[in-house]
């Protein structure tokens, strides 16, 4: 794993015990601790709801007492008594502790005649409990934040989840200037990169299996996030649920099972915004940012927020240069029962004069990488455009019954040199004959999605029913042209030989995906346990297209039920929460196309990976560990010779066990990192060719540890770094190449001061800062992809 990173991570776990002894002490003195909290303003229910969370203490109200009031939230230092007391100031009402440490919310002083008063059924609030649309808050350090969204479930609280998940909030983004997403799950060690660093597309991997760049989801719904790069600029929070999720989420555009990248827009905070970024990338790239915020209204209902960026220049890459503009806007309105937003955003992104490039080989042996930033496509070009828009809803018919909505649209436009960006069998000498594709397509989506959260209690066991039902409908279409073959050397490239534009592209394929689900996640013994069950069923239907006659030559349309299961037990405390799942993800089935096979035609239905993980959360007030292990095994077509039959036989299993650290060792110090091991195995291939084998671009071993250290001599200043690892790993299903592992490291800093009364932020980081070549991991089977060269970032931010 690397002395340096295993350090640093031992340092993590460490001082991880140093919150722990404070909750050792007696209950009475964690109340009367005080602790910062920055709570938005909302109703009084879910302000309440916040704090409790916050502050790892259970509240017990009649939802009659909180119904139709509003708070203006909390910012500030405070006991739990004195936080409790702030919120309730005006409402006539207060937070009585009881002897077992949990508040009860009642009126200041009784009527007259209490004691003729029914007594009306108690509902325990906590985390659990907060409106599913509405923001989980940051954790200590401001890294990371408390939840994340789980598809259909809506935002939940890291601790009253059974799955795993990982939230990176905008102050990340920010302070590690990271541009895309691919920059910010640098810092997760179960995501890897199955693309160059620099490429056009972002593909990943996680925990073992892929996910395409088309596969992100935006606020939620699929098909709506840019495909290719997704940018950073108007993204709130990056989030990460690891493993298969079709009960939540339902089948992705590519059936990808390894888990799900949510971005979460930007939305208009309380206090207006002008803030403005200028920055650098090496080798010559300039850029901007915008960033705009404002509420408007009486009680600031209606929000704008804009985010617009620029940058152009020469890259890390030997004489390519990129482009990129955005521009992205976020409304929304906030009343008592209604919310309602409205995202669009506009991307587009050129490359010219070449791209970052993936490389096969040639019998066992691998040749050793050429230096960082070599230019193998020098003369290719490309371009993506991304436009979309989505409008969605929410509405409280009661404190009880929740509808939501939403609906949106993406236009996807790509053309150049985008795909085929490879170099094939190269020899040990470096030698290869490449060829070079010139690519023309389009993909158009409509998504939508509607549901009803229904809360409810019967008897001692509360209810959170959700019905939700989804569909996105994708037109695509595609067309290429190959050029002539030509000699080269990835150490000493030729000048490659062009492909010709292909024209027009032709529709190719149009796939809707439909589904319906229904969960209901039960509450016992006053939140201490969660059990969360439901279904999903799921329709497929995909139409192929000849790109040449444009008659139709296949038809796809299948259906499947997945199930999941999910507990969450709270044994000791709010704090310690133990869980596991049992969960599915859904892919399109194969359809056999060898004409001499005995099924010759048969249509398999959608193929079901199953997951099953178990894990343990600890929140130590200032610093969270999380472990997990888990297993996933994805089925596959495969063909049996003696039978001359194909059949849906096939699968890879992956086991791995996961762990994860993040919040403040001290008010000064913030980390966030893990360890993640992984055993993927080939259980069932063809003719048994390959049983037993390791799955390629599965590394036994990856890790990350981000450090940040607010220096106390020098306010202000803050340095930061971090150590990436991943260890040696197959790049073949054959097992007959593989690749060594490699460890990066990256520094910065970052100065906060003041100049004429504005805030303004300065920034330096060094990636890979000792300028290491390595092969970072796989494409595909076969195909391995190359780390980037030493990057420097420089950033001042101003607000105005």
């Amino acid at each position: 794993m690397g002395p340096a990173l295993l350090a640093a991570l031992a340092l993590g776990l460490g001082s991880a015990a140093m919150p722990q002894r404070a909750h050792a002490q007696p209950a009475q003195d964690a109340a009367e601790a005080r602790r910062a909290y920055d709570i938005a303003p909302g109703t009084l229910d879910q302000v309440l709801n916040r704090f409790a969370g916050r502050a790892g203490v259970e509240l017990a109200a009649d939802a009659a007492l909180t119904r139709g009031k509003a708070s203006s939230g909390l910012s500030g230092s405070f006991t739990v008594h004195e936080g409790f007391a702030r919120l309730l100031a005006g409402h006539g009402l207060q937070a009585v502790r009881g002897g077992n440490g949990t508040y009860t919310l009642r009126p200041e002083a009784p009527p007259p005649g209490a004691a003729n008063v029914v007594e009306l059924p108690t509902v325990t609030v906590s985390a659990a409990g907060e409106a599913a649309e509405a923001l989980p808050e940051a954790y200590a350090g401001g890294q990371m934040a408390r939840g994340a969204r789980l598809g259909m479930l809506g935002n939940v609280d890291m601790m009253d989840t059974p799955f795993s998940v990982s939230s990176y909030t905008a102050q990340t983004i920010e302070d590690q200037q990271a541009s895309t997403v691919g920059d910010v799950l640098v810092n997760d060690p179960s995501v890897r990169f199955t693309t160059s660093a620099g490429h056009i597309y972002e593909n990943y991997s996680i925990r073992g299996f892929s996910i395409n760049a088309d596969d992100l989801a935006l606020n939620g719904m699929y098909g709506l996030s840019p495909n290719g790069h997704s940018p950073t600029e108007f993204v709130e929070r990056v989030e990460v649920l690891k493993g298969p999720s079709a009960l939540l989420s339902g089948m992705s555009p590519n059936g990808a099972v390894g888990g799900v990248i949510n971005l979460v827009p930007k939305r208009a905070g309380d206090a207006p915004l002008t803030r403005f970024t200028a920055d650098y990338i090496s080798s010559s790239q300039f850029g901007g940012h915008l960033d705009l915020g404002r509420r408007y209204g009486e009680r600031k209902e209606f929000g704008v927020r804009f985010n617009g960026a620029y940058r152009d220049g020469r890259s890390e890459l030997d004489g390519q240069s990129k482009k990129r503009v955005l521009g992205a806007l976020g409304l929304d309105y906030r009343g008592e029962r209604l919310r309602l937003s409205l995202d669009a955003y506009a991307n587009e992104e050129e490359i010219s004069n070449g791209s970052p490039w993936m490389a096969s080989f040639s019998g066992t042996t691998v040749a050793s990488p050429p230096k960082t930033g070599t230019n193998l496509l020098r003369g290719t070009h490309g371009r993506l455009d991304n436009k979309a828009a989505v409008v969605r809803g929410e509405y409280d018919f009661n404190d009880q019954i929740t509808a939501y909505a939403g609906v949106g649209a993406r236009g996807y436009r790509y053309s150049g040199y985008i795909n085929g960006t490879r170099a094939g069998n190269v020899l040990p000498s470096g030698n290869y004959t490449g060829a070079t594709y010139n690519q023309n397509g389009y993909i158009d989506t409509l998504s939508a999605e509607a549901g009803l959260r229904v809360r409810a209690q019967t008897g001692p066991v509360g209810h959170q029913v959700v019905l939700s039902a989804t569909m996105l409908q994708m037109e695509s279409g595609t067309i290429n042209k190959t050029s002539a073959s030509y000699p080269s050397n990835i150490y000493n490239p030729s000048t490659p030989k062009l492909a010709a534009d292909p024209g027009a592209p032709p529709k190719t394929a149009d796939t809707t995906l439909t589904s319906i689900a229904l969960a209901d996640t039960l509450s016992f013994a006053r939140d201490r346990v969660l059990l969360t069950a439901g279904l999903r069923a799921q329709r497929v239907q995909t139409r192929s297209f000849s790109s040449t006659t444009g008659l139709q030559t296949a038809d796809y349309d299948k259906s499947a039920l997945t199930p999941a299961l999910g507990l969450v037990v709270k044994p000791w405390s709010a704090q310690v929460s133990l869980y596991a799942n049992y969960i599915e993800g859904l892919s399109q089935g194969d359809t056999v196309t060898d004409v001499t096979a005995s099924n010759y035609g048969q249509v398999f239905a959608p193929y079901k990976s199953k997951q099953m993980e178990a894990g343990v959360k600890w929140d130590a007030g200032e610093i969270t560990n999380t472990l997990s292990v888990f297993q996933v095994s994805k089925p596959s077509m495969l063909k049996d010779t003696a039978s001359n039959t194909y059949n849906a036989d096939g699968e890879q299993r992956n086991r791995g066990v996961e762990w994860n650290v993040f919040g403040q060792l001290t008010p000064q110090v913030r980390v966030m990192g893990g360890v993640t091991y992984t055993q993927a195995l080939l259980t069932h291939t063809a003719n048994g060719a390959f049983d037993g084998n390791t799955a390629f671009g599965a590394p036994r071993w990856a890790g990350s540890v981000a450090l940040e250290w607010d220096m106390p001599w020098v306010p202000g200043l803050t340095l930061n770094g971090r150590a990436v690892r991943t260890s040696w790993q197959y790049i073949n299903s054959a097992n007959t190449q593989r690749i060594p592992g490699w460890t990066r490291y990256d520094i910065g800093a970052r100065y906060a001061t003041s100049i004429q009364n504005r805030k303004v932020v300065f920034r330096a980081s060094v990636e890979n800062l000792l300028n290491r070549s390595y092969w970072t991991g796989t494409f595909n089977d076969g195909f391995v992809t190359q780390n980037a060269p030493r990057t420097f970032k420089l950033s001042t931010t101003v607000d105005f």
